[in-house]
């Protein structure tokens, strides 16, 4: 009996052992983000406990973590004197609810991919540059973000939308320019704004949409008048260009109607106050009531074509940026952005994740816009051996291209796996570091995103440096524009639309979503390649330091004016090509032509002029569309590519400003579809009239 009350004490001890160790161990994911922090931030003595690769920051007790079971859910590394940068996968730290580094020495940019759930974020007091990135848009259950006493420029792009439980938002003592955005006034939750000390203009009549009760805007630049609803709040307002005189009325559908909100209100204020109250409250139990008779009345009504509204409804949340094929997207254009306001620039997107067919990645949840980054670096290590096999012996007969910097091989395996293998000049590589390949391979597969050509592996063998992608069967955009005989399938009008956002996604990715940023330095047509479903895959990026290397640029009709050297080129050159791609895609056209007349061989300085002349750009669109586009979404496509081709670099819009551009044309463009294409009369009936018309002129252009 004793015999068995020893085991049995003994089983119950090593139970809450193994236990206590299973439990205390931290979410994989949440160990790789902060190893990866760690290692980015140079002041690494202050964070006691953290490790650079491993370790356990639940168990312990890393500095500044705060957990809930497994998970991370705070970090507060504040006041610190930490320097160097965060880090790029933030965006895994799922868990994390409170998120502050303020009062240190931290640098660069703002990562593009930030806590995704977390409720409190605070940079404050640190040297952060460029501007807020748009990712915030997509946090949701943010209720206070301080980013103020930091070095952000630029304009505030419209971020806000969804922002519906933000309460306090602090951007004061920076040198953030242009007007307040319009989803300002989608901020319902808002109570502090603090936008001191910046270089802001406009008017700040949005602001009466909010219920804020504390604001400070001293010192900007902001002009017109101060709203008679914002003058009852605790303001702070001087250092403007205010006028002078009474305030005009306030914008109709302004919430805001606050006790001795003007100076000049009568003492009879608060009875109209009470009055339109009342009469307001009469009002709404009259529309309750005829709301349950109609109620009534339609129940009888109805039909079961309600389980087809039911669908439109739920085909709302579906996103553009995933993947489509060809002949889904006419219907999905129709029914992702109906009955949604024009001004929202908002769009949901989905993760991939990688398939075992090549070529193709599959949805698997909602996550943020723009782009996302893999938790882990993978390159395989390839044999020169085995992609001599692969390749027969890099015969030309397996040459897929050539470039400036090298060419590009097909290798196929035994068992059926096909590879992209970038072959680079070994001229290149003379006069440097031993290991700056291996920098170059590191640096491309920390890039992992839904538009862009994922990187598979490397080989650096017996002076043999090369780069292994995925392989696409579709060929480049490039060969689906300009090499195509009379007998292939053109391109639809909302596939090249398609095309075009999930490239600028891609380019807004590399500007903004890397750190350290990237400049692509070759954006052409034939650097995007075309999955299965016809997505974009950029490739060719992050080769930067050889393009500087070579004597030859994009060349004539693709780079930007400012680009005499590869040298030269900056991010806006970047958006000077990516419109050049997209007048590809209007046009039909290449670049350069000589067998066009003089006037007509560069496809810029003919294109240029005529962009915003309506029946000029008629005849500008690639006659392999036969006809079937939305002229008005044609008009918008022209507009964007005017901003992005202009000669001097700083009227140039970011990236980021060019996907919004394209994302509100596609949002207004399928609203406005019915219009456009002078389809039916009758509501219902007519948008699916519209829908099924368009995607049976998708499935004749691209039925593959």
């Amino acid at each position: 009996m004793i015999h068995f009350h020893n085991i049995l004490v003994l089983w119950v001890f090593l139970y809450g052992f193994f236990t206590t160790g299973v439990y205390s161990k931290t979410n994989s994911q949440d160990v790789s983000s902060l190893n990866v922090m760690y290692n980015s931030i140079n002041s690494r003595s202050k964070l006691s406990g953290w490790k650079s690769s491993g370790g356990d920051p639940c168990g312990d007790s890393w500095k500044g973590i705060k957990c809930s079971g497994s998970s991370v859910t705070e970090i507060d590394l504040s006041d610190l004197g930490l320097s160097g940068s965060m880090g790029y996968q933030l965006a895994s730290l799922t868990s994390v609810t409170r998120f502050d580094l303020s009062k240190n020495n931290l640098n660069g940019d703002i990562p593009y991919q930030l806590p995704p759930n977390a409720k409190y974020i605070d940079l404050s007091q640190n040297g952060f540059t460029n501007t807020v990135p748009y990712s915030i848009s997509q946090m949701s259950d943010l209720e206070t973000l301080n980013l103020g006493r930091n070095k952000l420029n630029g304009q505030l792009t419209d971020m806000f939308g969804k922002l519906t439980k933000l309460k306090e938002l602090d951007l004061s003592y920076n040198s953030m320019t242009g007007n307040l955005p319009q989803s300002f006034g989608k901020l319902s939750s808002l109570k502090k704004l603090n936008l001191q000390n910046n270089q802001f203009t406009g008017q700040i009549t949005l602001l009466v949409y909010t219920p804020v009760e504390d604001l400070n805007i001293e010192n900007n630049r902001f002009s017109g008048w101060i709203p008679n609803e914002l003058k009852g709040i605790n303001i702070k307002s001087g250092g403007n260009s205010w006028s002078s005189g009474p305030s005009p009325p306030s914008p109709p559908g302004a919430r805001r109607n606050r006790e001795g909100g003007s100076s000049s209100q009568s003492g009879g204020g608060k009875s109209s106050v009470a009055s339109g109250l009342t009469i307001a409250g009469i009002a709404l139990a009259v529309l309750l009531v005829l709301a349950i008779i109609i109620a009534l009345f339609s129940r009888r009504r109805r039909s079961s074509t309600s389980h087809l509204l039911d669908d439109d409804r739920l085909s709302q949340r579906k996103s553009f940026g995933a993947s489509y094929s060809s002949k889904e997207l006419s219907r999905e254009l129709n029914s992702s952005f109906r009955n949604k306001d024009p001004g929202a620039v908002s769009i949901d997107i989905k993760p991939v994740s990688k398939s075992p067919s090549i070529g193709f990645k599959s949805l698997s949840g909602r996550l943020q816009s723009f782009a996302r980054r893999s938790t882990s670096v993978k390159a395989t290590n390839y044999a020169l051996a085995d992609l001599q096999v692969a390749t027969a012996n890099f015969a030309p007969a397996r040459l897929l291209g050539q470039g400036t910097i090298g060419r590009v091989y097909r290798a196929k395996y035994d068992d059926g796996k096909v590879l992209a293998v970038k072959k680079i000049d070994s001229s290149l590589f003379q006069g440097s570091a031993p290991q700056e390949f291996s920098d170059i391979v590191v640096n491309i597969s920390k890039i992992r995103n839904a538009n862009i050509a994922e990187l598979v592996g490397y080989c650096s063998e017996h002076g043999h440096n090369m780069l292994i992608y995925e392989y696409f069967r579709n060929g480049s955009l490039h060969e689906f524009l300009h090499m195509s005989d009379d007998y292939s399938n053109p391109l639809t009008w909302n596939t090249r639309v398609r095309i075009a956002l999930g490239t600028a996604r891609a380019v807004e990715y590399l500007h903004e979503g890397c750190s350290p940023s990237t400049v692509h330095k070759n954006i052409k047509s034939s650097n995007i390649l075309l999955d299965i479903e016809l997505n974009p895959r950029l490739c060719d990026y992050g080769l930067a330091t050889f393009h500087q290397r070579t004597s030859q640029n994009l060349g004539m009709g693709c780079n930007a004016p400012e680009c005499t050297k590869p040298s030269a080129y900056t991010a806006k050159s970047d958006v000077y090509s990516f419109g050049v791609v997209m007048l590809e895609l209007l046009t039909g056209r290449m670049p350069v032509d000589s067998s066009k007349p003089p006037v007509e061989q560069c496809l810029v300085r003919w294109a240029t002029p005529q962009l915003h002349d309506l029946d000029a750009l008629s005849e500008m669109v690639d006659p392999a569309l036969r006809g079937l586009y939305p002229p008005k979404s044609v008009s918008r496509f022209a507009d964007i590519i005017a901003l992005c081709v202009q000669r001097e670099p700083e009227f140039r819009p970011p990236m980021s400003e060019v996907v919004q551009q394209l994302v509100r044309l596609v949002q207004r463009s399928s609203m406005n579809m019915r219009e456009d294409l002078g389809l039916g009369a009758s509501r219902h009936s007519s948008a699916m009239s519209s829908a099924k018309e368009d995607l049976a002129a998708s499935r004749r252009l691209t039925d593959f």
